[in-house]
């Protein structure tokens, strides 16, 4: 906002150069102020200001110890340490399936003994160890002991099969590869296409018959490792800690970077924006390959010295009675976490707990009250983010539907902003200087942040895959010359500088909280039905969060086994990737450079009384695709069918 930079501007002016007193000050200020016209500046001062100098204090905070961090070139393996010598036997990490408690002592010495091994077996700093393991304790000290040898750990999303999975593996260079024993299938399947020179270890219940011939089992060989801390390897603040495997619109998934700067700065903003405070209970039922459930979540434990309850997965019907069983007072949520939680009868149980803080991102307006509310949870601590991303927000005051904010008075001092976007082709509109447009308040845009690799606040670290890095990053977005990491994402400002978020832009979707890439499921589709072409796109569904996905599948001969085709999906796609509804037509409309069109098809959707092809949805029960008429839109349209 130009009036008050040009205020604050004059105040410091006035103040430190021409030191001038404080009534002539205030005088010269109104008079700046009454002839940029409207009380509309003083009302969004007075309603924003605290907020404002709260979010500027906490990042002030946050960038003071990144900064030192850098300086002493310490790692998330060495503050740990010192969260350790601060309470040894506090209770660092509980696994709610087997009630396992490890307190921060025995976290630092089941570590150790990891890295101790890892390095009995020959890795070293810089080597890479991929983990494909399902939520528990061992989970965290297996990364973490990685990372006290230098070893950067790929955290495969337990989710993936086959092609999917094979990629990850091969793409990140990992010269080991530990998995679950509930994974083992998983890992049989593709086995005879790794290289023979990866070593498999399995950690759980042993079973030979079930894993690959080469597989050692871990857990016996961990026990007789060393728990002495292994030497410091050469590792900064800025070198690398594991990758996070997220799906973009490149394909496949991608390997994002987290660094240890990154690490901690997403786990602090967190803990100092929303107040948290170390005595805090966690319960952390998102996936820990994700980095809402090992940053945001288990960061809290390694950093600042809380308690993190661990579940396998999530469960509507228990997370009431773990919350009361361990004391939690802080519990995380993905959007549509919140809305099965709703979708449960009311209990009495749901309403004796300690909890104080619902920490998550994607809880939709319509249902944040109703949230709130019913479970009478007094803080609704909203945020906005990415693994990879440099614009992070957070709702700091729980403003009912909001992800974040950002100052309208000292926009400049966070450098993110909303720019004009084509609605159809997703491009950036620019100005006739070349650069972007900024939006005005009330008009949604696509969220950019500035990249500025010297500051540890705006820098970008990118993927594992360089060319996956160009398709994030703009230039002469805020002004000529300058770089900026695109979010894809759509987000609205209002009036106060609160942000909402809209959309998801270009060819990727979220549905179940995950991301799901529309190229990936085409190729995957279009291979299963002898090549024809597929257009992939995400439509929504009243009552569910994100967007269901739709194929349209060119189908000329009007022929096409359903049952099988969904059979054979069951085996190659991950369920939130497997479309939910299908629509069969003659043809697909392409664009001179045989692009597929889906701006028509995204406005059509599914409706069977406006679209005139063949339709079909996907039955959650019966595990086939079932035509979709009046009477099957109209239970959907009601939220009477599973999907």
């Amino acid at each position: 906002m130009l009036l008050g930079a040009s205020l604050v501007g004059a105040l410091l002016f006035s103040k430190l150069v021409l030191k001038l007193p404080w009534t002539q000050v205030v005088f010269s200020l109104l008079f700046l102020y009454l002839g940029s016209g409207g009380w509309r500046f003083v009302r969004i001062f007075i309603k924003t200001i605290r907020r404002d100098v709260f979010g500027g204090m906490v990042l002030l905070k946050v960038k003071a110890k990144v900064r030192r961090y850098l300086r002493e070139r310490r790692t998330v393996p060495i503050l740990f340490a010192s969260t350790v010598q601060r309470h040894p036997n506090k209770t660092a990490l509980i696994f709610e399936g087997t009630d396992t408690h490890w307190t921060f002592r025995q976290l630092d010495d089941y570590s150790s003994g990891v890295a101790n091994f890892l390095q009995a077996r020959g890795l070293a700093s810089g080597d890479v160890a991929a983990l494909f393991m399902e939520n528990r304790n061992e989970f965290v000290g297996l990364w973490l002991g990685m990372a006290k040898l230098g070893v950067e750990a790929a955290l495969i999303n337990t989710n993936l099969r086959r092609d999917a999975l094979r990629h990850c593996l091969t793409t990140s260079r990992a010269r080991a590869l530990i998995f679950g024993s509930e994974m083992a299938p998983a890992v049989f399947e593709i086995h005879a296409s790794l290289d023979p020179s990866v070593s498999l270890f399995c950690s759980g219940p042993w079973e030979p018959s079930l894993v690959p011939a080469s597989t050692e089992h871990l857990d016996p060989l961990l026990e007789d490792a060393p728990k002495h801390l292994p030497s410091c390897p050469d590792k900064g603040f800025t070198d690398k800690l594991f990758y996070i495997y997220t799906s973009g619109t490149t394909g496949l998934p991608k390997a994002a970077i987290v660094v240890h700067s990154r690490y901690y700065r997403m786990a602090s903003l967190v803990y100092y924006g929303f107040r948290m405070r170390p005595d805090d209970i966690v319960y952390d039922c998102l996936p820990l390959y994700h980095s809402a459930g090992n940053i945001v979540g288990v960061g809290q434990c390694l950093l600042h010295g809380m308690t993190v309850v661990i579940r396998k997965k999530f469960s509507a019907s228990r997370f009431w009675d773990d919350c009361i069983k361990y004391n939690c007072t802080i519990v995380q949520y993905i959007g549509e976490l919140c809305r099965y939680l709703l979708n449960q009868p009311p209990r009495e149980v749901e309403n004796r707990h300690r909890v104080r803080m619902a920490l998550g991102n994607g809880l939709r307006q319509s249902i944040w009250t109703e949230f709130s509310g019913r479970f009478n949870i007094p803080q609704v601590a909203e945020f906005y983010g990415a693994t990879e991303c440099n614009c992070s927000l957070g709702n700091f005051d729980s403003q009912v539907g909001a992800c974040g904010f950002n100052s309208r008075i000292l926009s400049f001092v966070y450098p993110i902003r909303l720019v004009r976007v084509n609605e159809d082709t997703m491009e950036l509109i620019r100005g006739p200087d070349g650069v972007c447009l900024p939006c005005q308040p009330g008009e949604p845009g696509q969220l950019v942040g500035r990249i500025i690799q010297q500051d540890p606040l705006r820098r970008f670290d990118g993927y594992l895959n360089q060319g996956a890095n160009n398709k994030k990053i703009a230039k002469d977005v805020f002004k000529k010359g300058d770089q900026a990491y695109l979010t894809g994402d759509v987000l609205v400002m209002d009036e106060l500088g609160y942000l909402y978020f809209r959309d998801r832009t270009g060819d990727t979707f979220r549905w179940k909280g995950e991301n799901v890439s529309t190229t990936e499921v085409e190729g995957t589709l279009s291979r299963l039905l002898d090549m024809a072409d597929v257009a992939v796109y995400g439509v929504e569904v009243p009552g569910t969060e994100g967007r269901a996905g739709m194929a349209a599948v060119a189908n000329p001969s009007g022929s096409c086994d359903l049952e099988r085709f969904a059979q054979l999906l069951e085996k190659e796609l991950p369920l939130y990737a497997r479309p939910i509804f299908l629509r069969l037509m003659p043809e697909l409309h392409k664009t001179g450079t045989f692009k597929l069109q889906k701006t028509e098809l995204r406005k059509e959707g599914f409706d069977p009384a406006a679209v005139k092809d063949p339709l079909f949805y996907l039955d959650a029960r019966k595990g086939r695709y079932l035509p979709l008429d009046q009477e099957a839109y109209t239970r959907i349209q009601a939220g009477e069918e599973k999907l």
